[in-house]
């Protein structure tokens, strides 16, 4: 067997740690020159530790928690959750507390919402198809401008009218801020049922997520596997029974790979369009269909400690463009190597090649430093210093068009390269969380050892990770638009 795996994000690592446990060792190519980890690495500037996002370590599967003790051991921690909402210039607890919500909406605005919210039940909007509709007609038109709209907008890229109202629907089903919303202003929940992300703590690594895949990495090396940084796939060579060969670039020239079973984490899209002899025509246009949200997080160097106690806070301001600020070292002391400061991550939703991803990175720096000083978070002439990390193809879109399109790709893959297993996030275009990818790099190394696995069943219900109502474990529901952009 010679099975290559591409991509060294957690799907594929995972699936390399599957086949290594099993005696069977793999080569990995990676296109990121020195990190591993995919959207969950760590990165490093001047000896600061930051994530691509944050990434708290908890899931109900108990095979993936063992794994992580297995790989990290005493070095996952126990962390402290702490995170606020800033709107209109007031921080709100996250999860809200009612007495909380009160003082920072005010006896006034508080009889408003209560008020917008008796008009909606009473007078709901019809028909309901949009996200917006959904959420007014259900908490009312004041309470969604609150809390609901503008974060909504800067993630997604998508005005609210735009996003079905499914989408709202399947939220509402887990955790959602509109029944934080609820239990803060109305009352808590009767049912008992545990909402696992507003738990008050979860599991991290000291040095940052990217520690868990560095970890793996070694081990990974150290019983065989290859692993190649910098090497982006070129070509999936093919021929009439499946996949024969990989062809990656790297600093070396192009290198050609056989290989007997491939899986794959790179983008569904580059993964068709990179096939030889070609996918037919309706096949690359169903690929090249795919869309993605992209992301950009500019960190700064703060000559100062204890600027504020969260974690992370979200950004429901119009008026800011940031989405989301992390304290790096409020999830891990060792984050920050250097003392009397902090190191702070804004984080930016956007699309590639648009005017906030192409703007150059002290204009992003800069950008920063006045919107926190705008939110009284630091005094802007206390950063010292900063850099960015841009993140291409963040977050797969699910636009009105994804599913028939995925569907096509899925078809020909299956029936024409059968030795060739999609897994992770970009890999199958679907939102997942990490544990979620490992499970598809786990079931994809344990067909390859023999077992029937269906990938795709893996994170089919939108509650997974969402709420612990006792259903079964799935993914996390995207917004799709209403009808096509323009």
């Amino acid at each position: 067997m010679k099975p290559v795996i591409i991509g060294a994000g957690p799907a594929g690592l995972s699936a390399a740690y599957e086949l290594s446990r099993n005696g069977v060792t793999s080569v990995i190519v990676e296109a990121d020159p020195s990190r591993v980890g995919g959207l969950s690495q760590t990165a490093t500037y001047r000896e600061f530790r930051f994530d691509i996002g944050g990434h708290r370590f908890f899931s109900k599967n108990d095979e993936i928690e063992a794994i992580w003790t297995e790989i990290l051991g005493a070095d996952m921690i126990d962390v402290a959750r702490s995170s606020r909402i800033f709107y209109r210039g007031r921080f709100f607890d996250y999860p809200l507390r009612p007495w909380n919500a009160l003082v920072n909406l005010g006896p006034f605005e508080a009889l408003r919402c209560l008020f917008s919210y008796a008009w909606a039940r009473l007078f709901p909007r019809r028909p309901v198809v949009s996200f917006e509709d959904w959420v007014v007609n259900q908490f009312g038109e004041r309470l969604f401008n609150i809390f609901f709209k503008t974060y909504t907008e800067k993630v997604w890229g998508i005005p609210t009218h735009e996003i079905s109202a499914d989408w709202a629907a399947q939220r509402i089903k887990g955790l959602s801020l509109m029944q934080a919303v609820m239990n803060a202003l109305f009352g808590g929940r009767k049912d008992g049922r545990v909402i696992t992300t507003l738990i008050d703590t979860f599991r991290y690594p000291r040095r940052g997520p990217g520690m868990m895949w560095e970890r793996l990495a070694e081990r990974l090396a150290a019983e065989g596997s290859d692993l190649r940084l910098g090497s982006p796939v070129v070509a999936v060579e093919r021929d009439t029974d499946g996949v024969v060969a990989v062809r990656c670039n790297s600093a070396e020239g192009e290198t050609r790979l056989e290989a007997t079973h491939v899986v794959s984490s790179m983008p569904l899209r580059e993964l068709v369009l990179a096939m030889t002899p070609a996918a037919p025509y309706a096949v690359q246009r169903a690929a090249a269909d795919l869309k993605y949200r992209d992301f950009l997080t500019v960190v700064l160097i703060v000559e100062q400690t204890d600027l504020f106690p969260d974690n992370w806070i979200y950004i429901h301001d119009a008026h800011l463009q940031v989405g989301r600020v992390q304290n790096y070292g409020n999830w891990s002391p060792d984050m920050v190597p250097t003392a009397g400061h902090s190191c702070l991550g804004l984080e930016y939703f956007c699309f590639e090649n648009d005017e906030m991803w192409n703007a150059d990175d002290e204009t992003l720096i800069a950008l920063g430093q006045r919107e926190l000083t705008r939110m009284g978070l630091v005094d802007g002439s206390r950063v010292r210093d900063g850099c960015v990390v841009r993140m291409p193809k963040a977050y797969p879109v699910y636009d009105e068009t994804y599913q028939a399109n995925v569907d096509i790709v899925r078809a020909w893959l299956e029936e024409n390269v059968p030795n060739l297993q999609v897994m992770g996030r970009n890999g199958m275009h679907r939102y997942n969380n990490m544990d979620h990818a490992m499970m598809t790099g786990l079931l994809a190394a344990r067909n390859l050892l023999g077992g029937d696995w269906d990938l795709w069943k893996v994170n089919a219900d939108a509650q997974y990770l969402e709420e612990d109502s006792g259903g079964p474990q799935g993914g996390r529901a995207v917004p799709r638009r209403t009808r096509p952009a323009g």
